[in-house]
């Protein structure tokens, strides 16, 4: 469902989808630069279905795209300060949640948004676990403090197209997540391209490496969570 929040002064919108269960741990998903589209929200009601308090925060504030050109417009206009306020603030929402079962969250993100949901490690002592979808090649916008990693963890999807997990980005996270005392695992998925993931992109989706990379995915976040 569509959700309006404000929470300790901090107001946010997005989409939240809540387990069956009625309680879970907390995770966000973080959208590709298309926007918060149909594939995102359906990812969103698939972590609900897994048992988690699922939420996609808005990051474009109700823009999204449905050409390259358009979509390159938008990431590059967000303002990544902004932008990592705003997962910060969702994650303390979801965490305050009565449905919510732990006390810290994780971060699940795409494309653009794999490169914010591993960034947002390093920006909260409440984001304890990250996985990034074929994350972005460099960190130079972000500049990430990466000890801020001590203690938590994170999981990299490497698509074949990208330079799998030998790109440089990922081998700058993976290094620097190491080397501040945090977990760093890379998985390279052989034959596929950038968004493999994405079910509404049939020019580059591969079911087979999707399924791998969602199990993997529920795998961490479950022994993350706990």
């Amino acid at each position: 469902m569509h959700l309006i929040y404000n929470h300790n002064g901090q107001s946010g919108e997005g989409y939240l989808a809540l387990p069956e269960s009625e309680s879970g741990p907390a995770v966000i998903v973080i959208q590709e630069w298309w926007g918060l589209v149909g594939h995102i929200k359906d990812v969103v009601d698939r972590f609900a279905a897994a048992g988690f308090v699922a939420f996609a925060p808005d990051l474009y504030h109700g823009q999204a795209a449905a050409e390259p050109d358009t979509a390159k417009k938008l990431m590059m206009e967000l303002e990544l300060d902004l932008a990592g306020k705003e997962i910060v603030n969702a994650a303390d929402y979801l965490v305050s949640l009565p449905e919510t079962s732990t006390a810290h969250a994780g971060v699940v993100g795409f494309c653009m948004g794999g490169s914010l949901a591993i960034w947002s490690g390093t920006l909260s002592p409440k984001i304890t676990a990250t996985v990034g979808f074929y994350p972005g090649s460099s960190w130079e916008r972000h500049a990430p403090n990466w000890a801020n990693y001590f203690g938590k963890s994170a999981l990299i999807h490497a698509a074949e197209g990208d330079g799998t997990s030998q790109a440089p980005g990922i081998q700058e996270a993976l290094t620097k997540i190491r080397a501040a005392g945090g977990g760093a695992t890379a998985f390279d998925y052989p034959e596929t391209q950038h968004a493999f993931f994405n079910s509404d992109r049939p020019e580059v989706f591969a079911p087979l490496a999707a399924a791998l990379a969602w199990e993997r995915t529920l795998e961490f976040l479950y022994l993350s969570l706990k």
